[in-house]
C-alpha cells in the first residue's frame, strides 16, 4: 500500500534562504521549459515533450548557476511536472472542456520540490539532510512506515514540510465489525447516519470568511513589492492554511470513526462541482465549504485500507422516497420533516440515509 507521511521542518534563517533559492531555481526551470515549448510551437509548429527537454537539461544547468543548487533528478521532476500539465491540457481538449493552457508560475504559485529517488539529494537520519541546504531539523511526530520512494519539500504559509511517499506500507489493524451504515451528506448537518446520528456542519470557511475578506482587502491596498504587502500576504496565507487544516483534521477523524465502527459504508455518488455550478452563489459557497468530494475520497481510502465495503449509490430519489413503504413524494428543500400516508414521520435527512443504506444492500445482493 502506498501512503504519504508529512512532517514539519524547522530550518534556520540561512537554510530558509537556500530553500527559497531552490524553489526559485525550480520555478525558473519550469517557466523556461514552458516558454521553450510555446516558442517551438509558435515558430516551427514543433511539439516538444519531456524527453526532448530532459536531453537539454545538462546544458541548461551549466548555463544557469541557480540550477546547480538543485539536484539533477529534482530538475527532471520539474520537467515531468510540466509534461503532466500539458497531458492534462490535451485531455481537457479531447473532453470538450475549457482547455486552460499551462501558465507561467509566479513566486506564490510554485511551492514544492520533489526528489524522485530517496537517497539522491535527500536522506533522513536524526535530521533531514538536503543537498545544498544541509541538515534540517525535522519533527518526526510519528514513525515512517514502509519503504521511502520519494521526498517532497513543501512551503505552506511560510512554514516548511517534508512529505515522504512510501510504498509497501502495512495496512492498519482494524477490529472486526458487522454494522452497516448509510450516510446522507448535507449542509444543515454535515452528515446524517442511518443510525439517526447527525454530524454537525463545522462551516470552517464561514467561520473565518470575514477575517479572510478583511485580509484580502488589506492586501489589495498595499503597494506591490513593499514589506507591508509581504506581511499582509503572509497573514492571508496563514488564515487560509488554518481553515484548510481544520477541515482536514475534522474529516480525517470522522472518516476514521465511521470506518472503525462499520463493515459496510454506503454513500451517495455526488458531483459537488456540478451542484455548485447549478446553485445560487450563497449555496455554492456552502457546498464548497463542506468539501463533500474530499471527505468521500478520504472515507473511501480509509475503507479500502481497513478492508471495509465502500458502496456508492445514485443520489436520485433518496430524499423523496419513503424508507418504509417506498412511495415517492416530492418535497421542497425547506421541508425538513418527511411525512408519508403510511404513517412514517421522520427527519428528511434520516429518511434519505435509510434509503441510501437500502440501495447499498440491494447493490451488494446483485453483485
Amino acid at each position: 500500500m502506498r501512503r504519504a507521511f508529512k512532517y514539519r521542518l524547522y530550518p534556520t534563517k540561512a537554510q530558509k534562504v537556500v530553500l527559497d533559492d531552490l524553489l526559485t531555481g525550480a520555478r525558473c526551470l519550469y517557466n523556461a521549459a514552458l516558454e521553450q515549448r510555446r516558442m517551438a510551437w509558435t515558430d516551427r509548429r514543433l511539439s516538444l515533450n519531456y524527453y526532448d527537454q530532459a536531453a537539454q537539461l545538462k546544458e541548461a544547468r551549466d548555463a544557469d548557476e541557480r540550477l546547480k543548487l538543485l539536484n539533477y533528478s529534482a530538475c527532471q521532476d520539474v520537467l515531468r511536472r510540466l509534461q503532466k500539465a500539458f497531458d492534462a491540457f490535451f485531455q481537457r481538449i479531447k473532453r470538450g472542456e475549457m482547455p486552460g493552457y499551462p501558465r507561467f508560475k509566479s513566486s506564490g504559485r510554485f511551492d514544492s520540490i520533489t526528489f524522485p529517488a530517496y537517497g539522491d539529494g535527500v536522506k533522513l537520519s536524526k535530521q533531514l539532510r538536503v543537498q545544498s541546504v544541509g541538515d534540517v531539523k525535522i519533527k518526526l511526530h510519528r514513525p515512517i512506515e514502509g519503504k521511502i520512494k520519494t521526498v517532497t519539500l513543501k512551503r505552506e504559509a511560510g512554514d516548511w514540510y517534508a512529505v515522504f511517499s512510501c510504498d509497501e506500507v502495512p495496512a492498519r489493524a482494524y477490529p472486526q465489525a458487522s454494522a452497516e451504515v448509510g450516510i446522507d451528506m448535507g449542509l444543515t448537518s454535515f452528515a446524517t447516519l442511518s443510525t439517526g446520528e447527525k454530524i454537525k456542519n463545522p462551516r470552517w470557511y464561514r467561520r473565518t470568511e470575514k477575517r479572510i475578506a478583511d485580509a484580502q482587502r488589506s492586501l489589495s491596498r498595499k503597494k506591490r513589492g513593499s514589506k507591508r504587502r509581504t506581511k499582509a500576504k503572509h497573514l492571508l496565507s496563514r488564515l487560509r492554511a488554518k481553515e484548510k487544516n481544520q477541515r482536514n483534521d475534522f474529516q480525517h477523524k470522522l472518516a476514521h470513526r465511521i470506518v472503525f465502527e462499520n463493515a459496510v459504508i454506503v454513500v451517495e455518488d455526488l458531483n459537488p462541482k456540478e451542484m455548485s455550478e447549478k446553485s445560487s452563489t450563497g449555496l455554492a459557497k456552502s457546498i464548497q465549504d463542506a468539501a463533500w468530494a474530499r471527505f468521500l475520497s478520504i472515507l473511501g481510502a480509509k475503507a479500502e485500507e481497513a478492508a471495509r465495503r465502500f458502496v456508492r449509490v445514485p443520489p436520485r430519489g433518496t430524499s423523496s422516497t419513503c424508507s418504509r413503504c417506498g412511495a415517492l413524494r416530492q418535497k421542497a428543500l425547506s421541508e425538513r420533516l418527511y411525512e408519508c400516508p403510511c404513517g412514517l414521520v421522520l427527519d428528511r435527512d434520516a429518511n434519505a440515509s435509510l434509503n441510501i443504506l437500502r440501495l447499498g444492500r440491494s447493490l451488494q445482493a446483485a453483485s
